[in-house]
Formats: C-alpha cells, sequence, structure tokens
C-alpha cells in the first residue's frame, strides 16, 4: 500500500519575512526631503536673478566696447546670475575680433565681471595678415595695419617658424642700431631678411643661425657704413660672404665657394 512516510525531512530552505514598513515615518521623511529640496529651489530662484550689468575691465585700442556688449548679450540672454554659462560668454568674446584672453567671474547679486586683455600685433603677415607675440595668425584680412610693424612671408603654416626667427633676430638687430622691416621663408626653405636701410640679407637654406651670427660678426659694419651703395649682402659662403652693390657690380667678401 502506497502510505504517507513517517519520517519524511523537513526542508531546509527558510523563508524571510521583510519587516514592515513604518509608512507614518517614511512619509514624514518623503516630506520632509520635499521640503529641503523646495526650500533649495526657492533659494536658487532668488539668486538667479536677471543679469542687470556688465562691468568691463581692460585697456583698449582695438576692441570695440559695443561688440563686447554684443557678444556678451548673445551668450548670456535669458539667463540668470546662477544659470548663466560663463564659458559660453567666454567663448563669444573670444571671437570677438583683437581679443587674446578673456575671464569672466559672477559678480553679485545680478553683474558679471569681463577682464579682456587685446592682442598685441607683432609683425604683418603677407598682404593684410596680423601675427601676435606668439607667432600665432590672429587677423587674416586686417583693414588697418600700423606702418611700423615688419612684414613676415613663408608658405601656409609657416607663420610661427617665420615669427619666431624674425623676433629674434629682431632683437640683437636692435641692439646694433639697426631694424627689420621684412623676413621672407620661400617654398625652398631659403631665408633672407631686409633692414631699414634698404639692405637685403640672404641667409640661404642651411646654418641659418651660423650665417645670421656671421652676418653679425663680419658685414654689418661695413653695411652701417655703405648702406646707401649696398643692395644686398649674400651670407650664403663657407667663409666669408659677397656684396652686391646698387650699380650692379659684385663683390666677394672672403672665399667665394658659395653654399645653398
Amino acid at each position: 500500500m502506497w502510505g504517507r512516510p513517517k519520517n519524511r525531512r523537513r526542508s531546509s530552505a527558510r523563508r524571510w519575512r521583510l519587516p514592515a514598513l513604518d509608512w507614518r515615518r517614511l512619509a514624514v521623511s518623503t516630506l520632509s526631503l520635499a521640503a529641503v529640496a523646495g526650500a533649495a529651489a526657492a533659494i536658487v530662484w532668488t539668486l538667479d536673478q536677471p543679469i542687470r550689468t556688465v562691468s568691463v575691465e581692460g585697456r583698449f585700442q582695438r576692441v570695440s566696447p559695443a561688440e563686447v556688449e554684443r557678444a556678451v548679450k548673445r551668450a548670456a540672454y535669458g539667463a540668470g546670475l546662477i544659470s548663466v554659462d560663463l564659458d559660453a560668454v567666454r567663448r563669444e568674446l573670444s571671437s570677438v575680433p583683437w581679443v587674446d584672453s578673456v575671464t569672466v567671474q559672477r559678480r553679485w547679486p545680478r553683474g558679471l565681471h569681463v577682464v579682456i586683455v587685446e592682442q598685441v600685433a607683432a609683425a604683418r603677415w603677407g598682404e593684410s595678415g596680423l601675427l601676435n607675440t606668439r607667432g600665432e595668425l590672429f587677423v587674416s584680412d586686417a583693414r588697418h595695419i600700423p606702418p611700423e610693424l615688419a612684414r613676415l612671408e613663408g608658405p601656409p603654416g609657416t607663420e610661427g617658424i617665420v615669427a619666431q626667427r624674425y623676433l629674434a633676430a629682431q632683437g640683437r638687430l636692435v641692439e646694433a642700431g639697426m631694424r627689420l622691416t621684412a623676413m621672407r621663408l620661400d617654398e625652398r626653405g631659403a631665408w633672407e631678411f631686409d633692414l631699414d636701410n634698404g639692405v637685403t640679407v640672404r641667409l640661404g637654406r642651411r646654418q641659418v643661425d651660423e650665417r645670421f651670427e656671421q652676418f653679425l660678426a663680419t658685414a654689418l659694419k661695413l653695411v652701417t657704413q655703405r648702406a646707401s651703395d649696398i643692395a644686398y649682402v649674400d651670407m650664403r659662403y663657407t667663409n666669408g660672404f659677397a656684396i652686391g652693390w646698387r650699380n650692379g657690380s659684385t663683390r666677394p667678401g672672403g672665399r667665394e665657394d658659395r653654399d645653398a
């Protein structure tokens, strides 16, 4: 006969019973969090007032105050003092012509404080471009170019290289009582520059720094004394240089084994 086993083992599995929730306490906690969130929102709403004033600090020669005002309005339109995106304001102001760097801060209770540093034009690039002191082309089609700026030229993408060499050479020449008016780098990689007395100095493609130092040490004195007679100085010689006279003749100032 089939029957019920007398000694059936009890299951070892246990049933866990969750403790009963205290709904009243939970409701109070929820209300407390809601109250805190509401208070925080009220504080943010109170502080996030519309921007009423924008103070601008900086020494301006090229930057237009009207352009600065329009840029701030574009970036901060409809925003309050808390919700305004300061990075967006910085980016918008950085796009204004002649602006180099920008700092934007909140000014309580309803204002922004802007500090702008203008670009400093160190040289002219080609026909109408302007380079700053870092060799960056910050204006490609300038309407007004300061006449005292030297004109630099080179293949696209060489602005920084040409500017760096120009600034280094200009400092040395100013010490000697001269000034650069132009510097050129051609497609082959050859360098030459013009002095303010009308003399052109050719450095070529190789050992450019050494040839420039050689010019200062050997040819500069002659150029200073007879600038009106000299058209160019060619430093592309192993142990010397050549003088191109304005009457068309050429006279070597050293050995005539010229290099590139």
